[in-house]
């Protein structure tokens, strides 16, 4: 069913989604990438000229804008979306393309003429025939991951502004750099924000409302050999690569990774090997729904180094491992009010509300954990991380839809 959002929607994230705006991990600036402020400017001009308030670009790089009340007494709700795309895959000129009125069959990429898109390797998309379908064009990702949900909130704020016979209370708006690399929520973010509860607009599957996400470690293995020219190395070299190696042989692989895990199942996941056989680092990340269960995964991973190490003493391993996120259930579940405003709304559109845990995490987990409530609310986005990334545009205006009706049923009590 064609919308009053279809024809913005598309359009918006057309547009966005041709800005390069891909994160790095290994910068340590804020945001980790200056290109990402070229969307980040362009959406604090269009929040101004559509007539929000308070609008700025802070410091840490995220826009934030005021949507004024037109209720009283109505909670302060905060809307959120992430304008970086994964450093996983290709993200520099993506050539968004529209699938109009889907046949239900194959979709093919002008830029990759061997890849192809199925409801066989994607199966939501068989229930999309007739939808308005957005790839990119082969060679890079997409990025509705999370410009879908920036497109959808950019909607909502428009047609709120243009309508003030809608009633809500505050809605400040945050579009936050770096989610990807799991800086999205700067300290400061919780005041300035100012929220009593807040969403991100960063979800799959319509009908999903998230409220359960992984707890998550980082960790970096870094490996210090022998280094000697190969022509005299007998007895005498340390191949850093080898411990590397070994390393990741030795953690298991037919369980505990992301390949042969699903549901409420954790994992280690290694996701980069750099350097030489001097020194090499290993990058890992650690995830599981229960604290006990992350811890576990960090005590293998540091017993897996130190049997390593103990094969050759003149090595060096060190295993680091740092804190990322916490499962948001572990917070939300003591008030759920944010969670049954959301799936009232989506009942209210017709729509049955599912819950299931996210395996990952979103910008709703800092914030959750930081003190301001938020769930994660499903956009349309589907494939992401890679080239088979795809969106509907009419799933895309139920999520708009539904935005609309989460902040209009919240004034109304």
């Amino acid at each position: 069913m064609r919308t009053e959002f279809d024809r913005e929607l598309e359009e918006r994230l057309v547009r966005y989604a041709a800005i390069d705006t891909q994160s790095d991990e290994d910068s340590s600036s804020a945001p980790s990438t200056a290109i990402q402020l070229e969307l980040q400017q362009l959406l604090a001009a269009e929040l101004t000229e559509m007539g929000a308030a308070e609008v700025r670009l802070t410091d840490y790089g995220v826009v934030l804008a005021t949507i004024p009340a037109t209720a009283q007494g109505a909670p302060v709700i905060g809307l959120l979306a992430h304008v970086d795309t994964a450093p996983q895959f290709n993200a520099s000129g993506v050539k968004p393309v529209v699938h109009r009125n889907y046949n239900g069959g194959t979709i093919a990429f002008a830029d990759a003429p061997g890849l192809s898109l199925t409801p066989e390797v994607s199966p939501e998309l068989a229930k999309k025939a007739g939808h308005d379908i957005i790839t990119a064009s082969g060679t890079t990702l997409l990025g509705a991951d999370d410009k879908a949900g920036v497109a959808v909130l950019m909607t909502a704020a428009r047609h709120l502004l243009a309508n003030p016979s809608i009633p809500h209370g505050t809605i400040r708006l945050a579009f936050t750099p770096d989610e990807e690399v799991g800086r999205g929520v700067d300290p400061r973010l919780p005041k300035d924000i100012a929220a009593d509860f807040a969403y991100t607009f960063d979800g799959s599957t319509v009908g999903e409302i998230e409220f359960e996400s992984f707890s998550a470690d980082g960790a970096v293995v870094t490996v210090n050999g022998v280094s000697i020219h190969p022509g005299t190395a007998k007895d005498k070299m340390v191949n850093a690569l080898h411990l590397a190696a070994k390393i990741i042989q030795t953690l298991p692989h037919v369980t505990m990774t992301p390949e042969t895990t699903g549901g409420r199942d954790g994992f280690v996941h290694v996701y980069e090997c750099k350097g030489g056989s001097a020194e090499a680092t290993l990058k890992f990340i650690l995830r599981d729904f229960e604290l006990e269960g992350l811890a576990a995964k960090g005590n293998l991973l540091r017993q897996v180094c130190a049997t390593v190490a103990a094969t050759e003493p003149r090595a060096e391993i060190a295993c680091e491992i740092k804190p990322q996120y916490r499962n948001m259930r572990y917070w939300l579940e003591k008030d759920m009010r944010p969670v049954d405003l959301a799936r009232a709304a989506c009942r209210d559109l017709g729509i049955e509300p599912v819950s299931v845990p996210i395996r990952g995490g979103t910008d709703g987990s800092r914030l959750t954990e930081m003190g301001v409530p938020c769930p994660n609310l499903f956009t349309g986005m589907h494939e992401i991380h890679g080239p088979l990334e795809w969106v509907s545009v009419q799933d895309m205006a139920v999520s708009a839809k539904l935005c609309l009706r989460l902040v209009e049923r919240a004034a109304l009590g």
